[in-house]
């Protein structure tokens, strides 16, 4: 069954070529378009698609806006940013307003791809070179391991491992636990496990949650 995805930006240009890009994959399907958040709004209600691209500067009603009323409204659609702005403040308030994906615009054409696929799935996917800034790169020995040391969640007391960062760094890139495994050379069951006391410590129920978590309270420093 394919993926039906609502493309939302006001330059009619880049939204010919996302569809373009996307109609190349057998499993997407491009099921309509809007140039402005109030028609974002009523197409997504209309079409009920799967994935929603949406950029943030649209007239009328923002980008953020549109994130906002469709988690009120518990839309089931899934939300891709996709946006020019690279702060790390509209990254977490995207993330908290029900966003699952952030991209940047000049995206490779592949990971705009990946990121709907695991985005649809349910989990988090931010652009690669944000991931990286955000969460430093994935080495269990590596500088995480030190930032694991030094960072502690204030309002619920209890220190993330360096594993533990680890996997929150893979969570923010969009990998599967299988993924993650490879990663980090463990098993799929040592993620799970991981995943687990994550969830534990930061009282959270899923990774969308956790993430959103780990930023807001400065686990991760925002350099």
């Amino acid at each position: 069954m394919s993926i039906k995805i609502l493309i939302a930006d006001d330059h009619a240009l880049l939204r010919q070529g996302i569809k373009r890009v996307l109609n190349f994959e057998d499993d997407l399907e491009v099921i309509g378009e809007a140039e402005d958040g109030q028609e974002t709004l009523a197409r997504t209600q209309m079409l009920q698609p799967d994935v929603l691209l949406l950029d943030l500067n649209m007239p009328g009603v923002s980008g953020l806006e549109v994130a906002r009323q469709l988690k009120a409204s518990h839309s089931p659609t899934k939300i891709i940013a996709l946006t020019i702005h690279d702060g790390d403040n509209y990254v977490l308030e995207m993330l908290r307003n029900g966003a699952l994906g952030y991209l940047l615009k000049d995206v490779e054409p592949a990971t705009l791809v990946r990121a709907i696929h695991v985005v649809n799935a349910g989990q988090p996917f931010i652009y690669p070179t944000l991931a990286e800034r955000l969460f430093g790169s994935v080495h269990p020995q590596g500088d995480l391991e030190q930032k694991a040391k030094d960072l502690l969640t204030e309002t619920r007391g209890e220190r993330l491992t360096a594993r533990e960062m680890d996997v929150v760094g893979c969570i923010a890139k969009g990998y599967t636990n299988a993924d993650i495994g490879k990663a980090l050379g463990v098993s799929e069951k040592t993620v799970k496990n991981h995943m687990t006391s994550i969830f534990h410590k930061l009282h959270v129920n899923d990774r969308t949650q956790a993430l959103v978590y780990v930023l807001k309270n400065n686990i991760i420093s925002l350099e």
